[in-house]
């Protein structure tokens, strides 16, 4: 799904979650494009961003917490609307939820993952496996979480992860060696995972 895309459903979702409608998950994959946080800039850019749009690839600045990322196929993005003023704990709490849930679903792949104090997202030894970034408006959470799952990370190579030079970033087929598990099982674990660890399943709209 297009970036822009994404970020037309998730304002109706905010604006239908803090109406009262029921909270959601949405689970999908962007073509290439590199986001900027708040705390990001232009800097953090290996390539003239004009460069980058002849290449095909987008660059959004967005208002989410965080620095530069990328999102790609090959990698599952989850965007989480949810109602933080019935949630203890606020965004902090979340990003931890988060990570937990990203935790558990590589342990279910036999890939011991870890966090890393005052660095947001999971790790696998010092290599970046999955980023986070939140926004909250009106008390509800918006954007989310990226987990890298095929081998090809090459557009990380344009940036400067998470604004912080010589940060190493690996995904599920790369650390296992080889390509499985396939997209749609990390997919299906990741979005029971997270239901358990968020709220009970009745909770979510399916979309």
């Amino acid at each position: 799904m297009p970036y822009d895309r994404a970020l037309a459903i998730q304002d109706h979702a905010v604006e239908e979650v803090s109406g009262g409608g029921l909270e959601r998950l949405l689970v999908l994959e962007h073509p290439p494009v590199i986001t900027l946080g708040r705390n990001s800039g232009v800097e953090h850019l290996r390539i003239a961003p004009e460069t980058l749009t002849r290449r095909g690839i987008q660059v959004v600045q967005t208002s989410r917490g965080g620095s530069v990322t990328c999102h790609y196929p090959g990698q599952l993005v989850v965007y989480s609307i949810l109602r933080l003023d019935r949630r203890s704990g606020g965004l902090r709490r979340l990003v931890h939820t988060l990570e937990q849930a990203v935790i558990r679903v590589l342990n279910a792949f036999g890939l011991p993952s870890t966090r890393s104090p005052g660095r947001p997202g999971v790790w696998v030894q010092e290599r970046k496996i999955a980023s986070i970034g939140l926004g909250l408006k009106r008390w509800v959470s918006f954007h989310g979480l990226a987990l890298n799952v095929t081998r090809d990370t090459a557009l990380f190579d344009l940036i400067t992860p998470c604004g912080l030079p010589g940060v190493q970033v690996t995904s599920v087929q790369a650390e296992l060696g080889r390509d499985e598990p396939e997209l749609a099982e990390v997919k299906q674990v990741l979005t029971a995972i997270l239901y358990q660890e968020l709220a009970p399943k009745d909770a979510f709209r399916h979309t």
